[in-house]
C-alpha cells in the first residue's frame, strides 16, 4: 500500500534546512514495517523507518561521492559536496535537472510470492514486498522495498557506454534517536563486544545487531554483494548515534550502457532477536534467483577433515564417515605444498614436509578411487594463492580427478576487485559442478541463492579460536543474522571448548551450515562409540523449518530445526546454571513422538544425561543447564 501528501519538513541530511518535500508512505502486506520516504532534491532525500509504529531508524544523505572529473558528476551527490570549480551555469544546468526533487515512478509495485530451497535452513521461503522507485532522471533511482521482515533500499545508476562512473564514497547514513546497545566486531571472525552506537568504530561488521528500547531489536546490512566495495559502518557525520557507510577502496561502474544497481542496503525489526535469526532469509530474498539450472548435483551433508595428509589417514576418514553418517571427507593446507608458497602447484600432490615429512605419504587417486567406491566425496583445501593463479587450470582438473569441491583459503576481501573476482570463481565452479566452502574473513549476503553451490563460508569465530561459551551464545544471535557459518565443530579436541559436553553437543543445531564439519581436530582413531554421539550421526545439515524458542544475547539460545517430521533441539548456556521452561507446542498436534533428550550431567562437565520420553504438542519439557551448559534433543513420530 502506497499514500503520497505533501508537507514542509525538516531533515537532518547533509544540507540542513527547511524544504518542501514530497512524503511518500509504503507499508508491508503484513502491516508491521512502514517506510516515509521524504523526495526532493538529492541532498534531501531520505527515509524514516517504523515497526508497529515505533520508528526504529532514519536514512540520511542517500548519495554518493563520485571521482572530481567523471563523466556524471555531483548530480549524483549533496549540493554540499559539489566541486567548486564548478561555473554558474553548471549549476544552475544541475539544478533544474535534479534541484526540485526526484519522480516517483513506481508507486506501489506489489510481490506476494514464496519460493523453495533445498539447501536453507527452511525449505519454503516467503518473498511479501511493496516497492516504490524515485527516479532521478539520467542520474540514478533509489529503490525502496517494504518486506513483512523489514525494509532495503539499493541504487541503480543510469549508464552510458564507454563512460564509466568512479564513485569515492557513499554518504548513506542510519540514524538512530538514541544511543542504543549493540553487538561491535570489526573482523569477521573476531569478539563481539556490546557498545553504545556512539562507541562503534570505523570498520565494524555487518550484518549489526541493535537493542532498541520496548522489547524491540534490529539489524542492518548489507545483501547481493557480487561486484562492488564491501561496506561496513563509521561514525555518521551529522550525530554521534548515526552509523555510516564505509567501503573498503573506491568503485568504478562500467559504462555499459545498462543500468547497474548497487548491493542493497537493509533494515531488519523485530520483537526479538531470535525472530531476526529466523527472518535472515531476507538477505536471499534481496538477491537473484537461483542461475543454475540443475542443482540435484549439489549435495550439503557432514565433513571430517583428515589432519595427516596421509592415504592411510584418507581411508580411514573415509570408512568413519561412511559409519558416523558423514557425507565428504577434506585434506586442507599443505596437500599440494606450503599454502603461502607463491611456487606451490595445485595441480600436483606434493605434500609440505612441515605438515608431513615422509616421503610421498598421500596417494590423492588412490584416496579419491576408494571414496567414490564408498559414495562419500572429498573436498580439497586451495589457498587464494593458487586459485588467483590457476583457477582456470584447477576446476576441469579437479572434475576430472572427481572431486566434490573446493575449500577457498584466505580470499581477498573488501575491495570491488576481489568481491567480483570472488564471486565470478564461484560461478566457474558450479559450471563444473563442485561445490565451494570460502573460509576465514568473508561472509554470506545472500547470494547462495543464486549460485548454492556456494554452501557454507566461515566468516565466524567456531572452535578454531577456542571460544568461550559467551562467545558462543552471542554468535547465534548476531553473526547468524547473514545465514550459514562453518563453525569446524569439535569433540575430542576438548581444549577447543569450555562449556559442557551437552553445550557442545548442541551447537550442530544452533549453528547452521549445509556443509558442516564436524571433528575438526579429531581424528577416527578417537572414536570411543560415545552413545550422545548418535545426536551428531543423525542430525541433517538442512532444514524444513527454523525456530529459535528463547534467548538473550551472550547468555543463552534455544534453537528447534524441524527436517521432515523430525525435530532438532539445541540449548547453549554461558555463565551460572540456568534453568526454564520449555513448551513443544510446534509440534503437529494430536501426534504422538518420542524424545531423546541430551542433559548436562551435574557431576561431571565432560558427560551427557541421555534418556528418552513420549511427548506431544501438549507436553512442557523442565531444562536444567549446568554452568556453561546445554540441552539437545532428537523428537521423532510414534
Amino acid at each position: 500500500m502506497i499514500r503520497s501528501f505533501f508537507v514542509a519538513v525538516f531533515l537532518c541530511v547533509a544540507v540542513n534546512a527547511f524544504a518542501l518535500v514530497s512524503i511518500h508512505t509504503v507499508e508491508s502486506p503484513n502491516k508491521e514495517f512502514k517506510l516515509d520516504i521524504g523526495i526532493g532534491p538529492i541532498d534531501q532525500t531520505s527515509g524514516r523507518v517504523f515497526y508497529k509504529g515505533k520508528k526504529i531508524v532514519e536514512l540520511h544523505n542517500l548519495g554518493f561521492q563520485p571521482e572530481k572529473g567523471d563523466a556524471i558528476p555531483s548530480p549524483l551527490i549533496s549540493k554540499a559536496f559539489r566541486d567548486k570549480n564548478m561555473s554558474r551555469d553548471e549549476d544552475r544546468a544541475i539544478f533544474n535537472r535534479i534541484g526540485k526533487g526526484g519522480i516517483l515512478t513506481e508507486r506501489g509495485k506489489e510481490v506476494r510470492k514464496t519460493w523453495t530451497t533445498p539447501f536453507g535452513e527452511r525449505e519454503t521461503i516467503p518473498e511479501n514486498y511493496t516497492e516504490a522507485t524515485v527516479d532521478y532522471p539520467d542520474v540514478m533511482k533509489i529503490i525502496f522495498r517494504v518486506y513483512d521482515e523489514g525494509v532495503a533500499f539499493c541504487y541503480e545508476f543510469t549508464t552510458k557506454e564507454n563512460e564509466p562512473i568512479k564513485l569515492k564514497r557513499e554518504f548513506t547514513e542510519f540514524a538512530f534517536d538514541g544511543d542504543y546497545p549493540c553487538w561491535a566486531v570489526y573482523s569477521a571472525q573476531g569478539i563481539y563486544e556490546q557498545v553504545p552506537l556512539s562507541k562503534v568504530k570505523k570498520g565494524c561488521e555487518r550484518p549489526l545487531l541493535i537493542e532498541i528500547p520496548d522489547g524491540h531489536a534490529s539489524s542492518i546490512g548489507e545483501a547481493r554483494l557480487v561486484d562492488f566495495a564491501r561496506m561496513k559502518f563509521e561514525p555518521g557525520a551529522d550525530k554521534p548515534t548515526n552509523l555510516a557507510a564505509s567501503w573498503e577502496g573506491d568503485v568504478v561502474i562500467e559504462g555499459t550502457g545498462k543500468p547497474y544497481r548497487s548491493p542493497w542496503r537493509f533494515v531488519m525489526a523485530a520483537d526479538h532477536p531470535g525472530k531476526l535469526v529466523e527472518h535472515n532469509y531476507m538477505l536471499k530474498n534481496l538477491s537473484d534467483p537461483c542461475a543454475i539450472a540443475d542443482t540435484k548435483w549439489i549435495k550439503p551433508g557432514k565433513v571430517i577433515r583428515e589432519v595427516t595428509l596421509t592415504t592411510e589417514g584418507g581411508k580411514a576418514c573415509v570408512d568413519f564417515a561412511l559409519d558416523r553418517n558423514l557425507q565428504y571427507i577434506e585434506y586442507d593446507a599443505g596437500w599440494y605444498g606450503h599454502e603461502y608458497d607463491d611456487k606451490s602447484d595445485a595441480t600436483e600432490v606434493n605434500v609440505d614436509p612441515k605438515r608431513n615429512p615422509k616421503p610421498n605419504p598421500l596417494d590423492l587417486p588412490a584416496v579419491l578411487e576408494y571414496a567414490k567406491s564408498k559414495n562419500v566425496g572429498v573436498l580439497l583445501y586451495v589457498n587464494r594463492r593458487a586459485l588467483e593463479k590457476q583457477l582456470d587450470e584447477l576446476l576441469p582438473l579437479y572434475k576430472k580427478w572427481g572431486v566434490s569441491g573446493i575449500k577457498y583459503g584466505f580470499v581477498n576481501v573488501g575491495s570491488q576487485k576481489w568481491t567480483t573476482w570472488l564471486h565470478d570463481a564461484i560461478e566457474k565452479t558450479a559450471k563444473y559442478e563442485l561445490v565451494v566452502d570460502v573460509h576465514d574473513e568473508y561472509r554470506v549476503t545472500g547470494w547462495e541463492r543464486t549460485y548454492p553451490n556456494l554452501l557454507t563460508v566461515e566468516g565466524i569465530g567456531g572452535n578454531e579460536i577456542r571460544p568461550t561459551t559467551q562467545h558462543n551464545c552471542t554468535l547465534v544471535l548476531t553473526r547468524t543474522l547473514c545465514g550459514a557459518g562453518d563453525y569446524t565443530h569439535c569433540w575430542y579436541k576438548t581444549d577447543t571448548y569450555k562449556g559442557t559436553r551437552t553445550h557442545q553437543l548442541a551447537t550442530v543445531v544452533v549453528f547452521f551450515s549445509p556443509l558442516q564439519f564436524q571433528y575438526w581436530y579429531d581424528r577416527p582413531s578417537d572414536y570411543k562409540a560415545e552413545p550422545e554421539l548418535d545426536f551428531w550421526k543423525t542430525i541433517p545439515t538442512v532444514w524444513s523449518e527454523t525456530r529459535v524458542l528463547n534467548g538473550e544475547v551472550g547468555k543463552y539460545a534455544t534453537f528447534a530445526r524441524r527436517t521432515g517430521s523430525e525435530w532438532y533441539i539445541g540449548t547453549i548456556s554461558s555463565g551460572d546454571k540456568r534453568s526454564f521452561k520449555l513448551p513443544l507446542d510446534f509440534l503437529e498436534k494430536g501426534k504422538k513422538y518420542e524424545a531423546t533428550i541430551y542433559s548436562d550431567d551435574a557431576s561431571n562437565k565432560m558427560k551427557a544425561v541421555i534418556g528418552t520420553k513420549m511427548v506431544d504438542a501438549g507436553t512442557v519439557l523442565d531444562v536444567e543447564l549446568a554452568p556453561d551448559g546445554g540441552f539437545a534433543a532428537r523428537i521423532v513420530p510414534r
